[in-house]
């Protein structure tokens, strides 16, 4: 005979207290693993969605970011010679020769000052990057101290909003548009003409070249082309690459940091659900003992027992789960560790963060109740019936 599963669920019911006190501990700790994995998965897809599979971006061998890189104006030549990129609607290649530098800026209200890349820009850059788009003024004139910033840039940085002025360079830039690039490391940018800025800060390299391929299928030719060519130094990746690159160390840390908290975390939960548990069997004695009377088997009460914890462990997970899910509506801002800029992104819940949670939840319920289970299982029916 087997005990049915609504059994399982009453009990739990009945002992409303320790129910809850167990699950909210168990919900605890899914909160904090599911909220690490949603700070990754959020760093990652920020700056993985801000690059396109179709584009190429080419930068100076072993340079760890746009920051780092120096393309020659002789090699842009080469690269530009290839006849493998896309043309836009005007004939011309859609490539864009860009500068990347950093800048101090100070935070508005809390004037700390932070990191923030300033991209010089040409005129294709905005063709490769569709999901940038203009929400208010306009685009820099080409020749002016003009620039524009990206949204997170205008709400958070003092001297970013549309009309303010930014000194940098030994010049005064005036803000005269704010784009909004979606969920992208572009919104933590600001963009101006790459010829003004070059002058600016003295630069006499362009930091990367972007271009698009006419068919994406030919990037393994493309890059072979510039590997082998004697005449360059440079290294060659899709857009989607260098950017999946960029988040590597930092979603590193954060799952060991969260790996670490939720270990912590996770033995008091499993020690709370094994107290629960070896309560409930000291408090259901007889109870055991009139089941085994009545020709439940012994695995059939050990089952019921653990499917109690299991439950228990679910409970936790799913409220656990459903907390984190409001952190989707918190965009927080931290440092790049590759280009040691500031970067603003979103807590982001995906399917896989969520299945993995639940398992989590499910395994600690099953760890803190497999041992009381046996120990119910065990119980010889003359001596459970005469506890009193």
């Amino acid at each position: 005979m087997r005990i049915p599963l609504s059994y399982s669920f009453r009990n739990l019911i009945t002992r409303r207290m320790t129910t809850f006190l167990t699950a909210s501990g168990m919900a605890l700790v899914v909160f904090v693993y599911s909220s690490i994995l949603m700070l990754s998965a959020g760093l990652e897809r920020t700056l993985i969605e801000t690059g396109s599979d179709d584009n190429v971006i080419v930068t100076r061998k072993a340079a760890n970011s746009e920051v780092q890189s120096g393309v020659e104006r002789q090699q842009v030549a080469i690269v530009e010679s290839l006849p493998y990129i896309a043309s836009g609607s005007n004939g011309l290649p859609l490539l864009a020769k860009e500068l990347v530098v950093l800048i101090s800026l100070a935070k508005r209200g809390s004037d700390k000052p932070a990191n923030v890349v300033i991209r010089g820009i040409g005129s294709t850059s905005l063709f490769l990057r569709p999901q940038v788009r203009l929400i208010e003024g306009r685009m820099p004139r080409p020749g002016l101290a003009e620039i524009m910033a990206g949204a997170s840039i205008a709400q958070r940085f003092k001297g970013g909003g549309i009309g303010e002025t930014l000194r940098f360079g030994m010049r005064d830039w005036t803000v005269v548009g704010v784009f909004d690039a979606g969920a992208t490391g572009f919104s933590s940018e600001i963009w101006g003409d790459a010829i003004q800025l070059m002058q600016a800060f003295r630069r006499p390299v362009y930091s990367s070249v972007t271009f698009r391929l006419r068919n994406a299928d030919e990037f393994a030719i493309v890059k072979k082309k510039l590997d082998n060519d004697p005449r360059l130094t440079l290294d060659v990746r899709r857009e989607t690459e260098y950017y999946r690159d960029q988040s590597e160390a930092m979603a590193k840390f954060l799952r060991i940091l969260g790996l670490s908290l939720t270990v912590i975390f996770s033995l008091g939960a499993i020690i709370g659900a094994m107290i629960t548990m070896y309560a409930a069997v000291a408090n259901r004695v007889r109870e055991i003992g009139t089941l085994r009377a009545l020709g439940f088997q012994s695995i059939s009460i050990m089952v019921a027992f653990l499917m109690e914890a299991l439950l228990l462990g679910l409970i936790g997970g799913i409220t656990g789960l459903f907390l984190a899910s409001f952190m989707q509506f918190i965009t927080i801002s931290t440092m790049n560790w590759q280009t040691f800029s500031e970067l603003a992104f979103s807590f982001t819940l995906t399917f896989e963060i969520i299945y993995k949670s639940v398992i989590f939840s499910l395994l600690m319920g099953f760890i803190g109740g497999v041992i009381p289970a046996i120990r119910a299982s065990r119980l010889k029916i003359v001596d459970a019936l005469r506890e009193t």
